[in-house]
């Protein structure tokens, strides 16, 4: 018979003793700092997810507070374009209003200038005029009173019209 096949008595309880104090002996020499080392790198991954997680919810805050203030931002982008167009809608309807004025103003000065010019020049053919026809009525008074005859019959004439 094969003595491992069939184990007497002494050897399994040598075997058994051996085995007991290896298992003593690990449990203090290396289970412990063994299942220390686990615990203590379980507890460290879970200390990383943990930290992860709360990476992953500050990044998604951050990431939304981004997207709150980029959103704020075009706001105030377009509010500024739109009153930036608005004053320049203002200031282009001002300059046209103001130069419609002025045209308007220069029109009436040139029509009151044009109005002066011509009284000037009415009143200057008046009296160019006027003198003509003293000196044409002159002329003529000459003639008609070179004959004493004539002078007496126009006097005549005149005293017959007038009625006292």
């Amino acid at each position: 018979m094969n003595p491992l096949v069939t184990p007497e008595i002494g050897l399994v309880v040598w075997t058994t003793v051996s085995l007991a104090i290896l298992f003593i002996l690990l449990g203090k020499f290396a289970w412990k700092p063994i299942m220390g080392a686990l615990d203590e790198r379980e507890r460290f991954i879970e200390d990383s997810l943990s930290k992860a997680e709360a990476a992953k919810d500050e990044m998604a805050r951050l990431t939304n507070e981004n997207d709150v203030l980029l959103k704020q931002a075009r706001i105030e982008r377009d509010a500024i374009l739109s009153e930036a167009k608005k004053v320049k809608d203002q200031i282009i309807s001002e300059a046209k209003d103001a130069a419609h004025k002025e045209g308007a103003r220069q029109i009436e000065l040139a029509r009151i200038e044009i109005n002066n010019q011509k009284a000037i020049a009415m009143a200057d053919v008046k009296n160019q005029v006027a003198t003509l026809s003293l000196e044409i009525a002159e002329k003529v008074l000459r003639k008609q009173f070179e004959d004493s005859s004539k002078q007496d019959a126009l006097v005549a004439e005149l005293l017959k019209e007038v009625k006292l």
